[in-house]
Parts: structure tokens; sequence; C-alpha cells
């Protein structure tokens, strides 16, 4: 999906840069970003966003339009806005493969860039890993509840902007949702796309059953709505068009959007079972979550699939990730902050991972260059801004990666909650020792 240019960036990242040119300041820098703490009810956190950032970064380029508006600010000297013209993003970029699950104070993504370059992408890079990470762990959520019950993405109409909810129903397919609604999202990104009615075209008719038998007549296998009057008699008309089609009658479902869904179903289910239409299946949508649609499956309701739309897709319960993009070397040399609560820990780091029986056991932040028995998760993904065969991978192999770590990952992190035992991550001997030197003051 082609991007923003590079004014999507705060202000201060252009000015700083200004004062980088005007300094001299031109070695390269290697800038991280990471989440300093998991959010409440949060035991892990699913990698997502990569493919735009790179994207943003092969045509990071200002245009002759975007000099002339900064030129009005009058901010910025003339050679440095000469500067900008020639810009391009010559760096290196070491990420976590997309669908990879991660925890707190571990780098999801690094640049490796000459200074000024990785100072104006800061704003980018937080911003489309944040949403995309924040829904794909929700997405993720929702689907361990479901268990392997059909999700469908439902949420576009309240995101937070178009842009949401298309890198939405990207996200929420990696995490293993099987469609979307949003047909923009399934033309970009080859979702498959579904949807069938709304109340609307029940009420328009002069009554439910001629909405069912018009619409059935144009999409036989289509899935019904049944609760713009009542469920009740939605699922009469339902039972009444089917002894009138008689063999002809191909509905695949039924949605429910409304009501005790709980106490819906079950005579739903009993109606359908009792009239012989087994292969109908229920599907349910309206404010649901993880959290709903675990209560429904611990009460074993009869339900084949869900919709999630609103508290999904706006991450409701966790709307927000402490996401932070910081510098950590400078020419070779570590940098660091030591900021109460928010102290960084320097230079470019790798991430090792620890497998025992198949399931993930510790993680250890270590330096890169580092060597360590541990499986290393951090690739580069672009070289001289240009994309690595790493920084090039296809959407189904994202989403299978990401089915494959959820099933890694202890059951006790598969929980809606927070578990009382967190998932290990620690530092290597020579980051740690580098750590607290610095609380010591002799680094």
């Amino acid at each position: 999906m082609r991007g923003i240019g590079p004014l999507f960036v705060d202000l201060y990242e252009l000015t700083m840069a200004q004062a980088y040119f005007l300094e001299g300041y031109e070695k390269e820098a290697v800038f991280s970003t990471f989440v300093r703490k998991l959010p409440k009810n949060r035991n892990f956190l699913i990698a997502c966003g990569l493919e735009d950032v790179l994207t943003f970064l092969e045509n990071f380029k200002f245009t002759d339009n975007d000099i002339d508006f900064l030129h009005t600010l009058k901010v910025f000297k003339d050679d440095f806005l000469d500067y900008l013209k020639e810009l391009k993003f010559t760096g290196d970029v070491y990420a976590l493969k997309e669908g990879t699950v991660f925890f707190e104070n571990e780098p999801v993504l690094e640049v490796k860039a000459p200074i000024l370059q990785a100072q104006l992408l800061e704003t980018y890079i937080l911003n489309q890993i944040h949403i995309q990470t924040l829904l794909a762990t929700k997405g993720a959520r929702v689907c361990i509840s479901s268990k392997e019950k059909v999700v469908v993405d439902f949420g576009s109409r309240r995101a937070h902007g178009s842009d949401a909810a298309i890198k939405a129903a990207r996200a929420f397919y990696i995490a293993g949702m099987k469609a979307t609604s949003n047909v923009l999202a399934g033309k970009i990104y080859n979702i498959p796309a579904t949807g069938t009615m709304a109340h609307s075209y029940i009420q328009v008719h002069k009554s439910e059953l001629s909405a069912f038998e018009n619409f059935a007549a144009i999409y036989p296998e289509t899935i019904l709505l049944i609760d713009t009057y009542s469920i009740e008699k939605g699922i009469k008309n339902v039972v009444s068009l089917a002894k009138k089609l008689g063999d002809n009658f191909k509905i695949k479902a039924i949605r429910i959007d409304s009501g005790d869904i709980i106490e819906a179903v079950r005579v739903v289910r009993k109606i359908l079972d009792r009239e012989g239409l087994y292969n109908v299946k229920i599907f349910v949508s309206g404010g649901l979550d993880e959290y709903e649609i675990e209560k429904i499956v611990k009460l074993n309701a009869p339900i084949d699939g869900f919709g999630v739309g609103t508290k999904v897709i706006v991450s409701d319960d966790v709307p927000y990730l402490d996401i932070v993009y910081k510098l950590t070397e400078y020419n070779g040399e570590g940098k660091f902050k030591k900021s109460k609560g928010k102290q960084t820990v320097p230079f470019q780091k790798q991430v090792f991972r620890f497998i025992e029986n198949g399931i993930y056991k510790e993680d250890l932040i270590g330096l890169y260059k580092e060597v360590l028995p541990g499986m290393p998760l951090i690739v580069k993904v672009m070289e001289n801004g240009i994309r690595t065969d790493d920084g090039r991978e296809s959407l189904e192999i994202i989403r299978k990666r990401c089915q494959e770590e959820i099933k890694k990952l202890p059951d006790e992190l598969l929980s809606n909650t927070k578990s009382s035992k967190q998932y290990p991550v620690n530092y290597s001997p020579s980051l740690h020792k580098i750590i607290v030197d610095i609380k010591e003051g002799k680094y």
C-alpha cells in the first residue's frame, strides 16, 4: 500500500535534523524501537507493521511541494532545505519478522543510519509499529479465545480513520482472523472479503420473509440476519423459507447481532435441528471481544463463528502501548538515558530465544554481535536503503508464522488476564555488566 511522505513527522525531528546538519553531526547512529512495559492483561505482543515501514523508507523523498511548505514555516535555512531535496534513506534496518511474539524491552525494530536520516523516521515508525502491533495482539487474543472457531473483522466503521481500518484488517488476518468486511483491504492485501446484509435491507421490504426470499434468490448461499424485529420471528421466517424452497434452500448460516446471545443461539440451534436444518451454521456479532468470546466458548454455546468490531478495532481495554524510539548508539559509542522510569540500554541489540520441548522458555537481550546458544530473532531487513530477502515476506508466510508462534507460548501466557508467571526476559552477561556499570556511574 502506498504510504505518505516524510512530512509525516513531528516538527522537532526536523529542527533537530537541521541542528545536526549545521553542527556537522553526520555519523552513523542506532535507534531502537521497543515497548517499555507490557500493558494490563497482556502477556505477549505480536510484531506487526514492518512492511509499511520498509515501503515508507523505499519511497522516502521530500517533494518540491514539501520543501516549499517547510520554507513557509520560517524555521529552516535554505542550505538545509536544499539538502533535504536530495535526501534518501541509505541506512540499514534490523527487525523482528512480522508475526513474531515479543515481550517488554525487546527491540522490535532498529534503524542504523546517519543520525539525521534516522532521527526523521521516529514519528512514522512509532505510528505504524504501534497501531499494527497493538491490533495484531488484540486479534490474536480474540482468535485464541475462539478456540479455532471462525472470526471475521467487522470493525472498519468504528476504526480511528480509514488508514487504521485498512491496517487493522491486515493485522487481524496475520493474527488468525479468516476475513474482513473491508473491500479495499481485501483488494490491497488479497484478504478474503465477506459480508451479506444489514438491517436496512430487511426494513425496506414489506416483510422480513419477503426480504429473505428476495435476497436468497440473488445470493442462494448467503447468511441471513434474523434479529431485525425479533430473533423468534426471524428464525421462524428462515424455517418458512426453507420449507418453501425445499431442496433449493442453500442458506449457509444465520447471524444474530443483539440480545442475550447465549440463550438465543441455544433456542435457534434447537429449532434449526428440529427442522432438519443441521447444515445451517450460527454466526454472532455485536460488541464482542476476547473476554465475551471466552465466556461464550466456556458455556459451550452452539456458535460457529464470530464477527468482531468496535471493541477489537480500537483495542478497547488497552488502547495504547508504551512504545518508544530511542538513540542507543552514535559513531560506535553506546548512548543511554538515566531518566527515572525511562532508562535505556546502549548499543545495537539482538534477542536470543531459548526453546524447551517445543515451548518458548526464556529470552536474552544481548549485544547484536554477541554469539549465544539461543535462537537469534532480529534479522537485517534493509541494507543501504534496499530490502533484503528477509524484508520481502508474503502475507501468508507472516500469518503462518504468527499461528506457529502462538502454539509455542506457555499455556499461562494465553490467558486473557495477566499471568502470575511472566515470561522471563533477561540480559546477556555482557549487556548486564554494561547496565550495572551505568548504574554505578562507571560507564
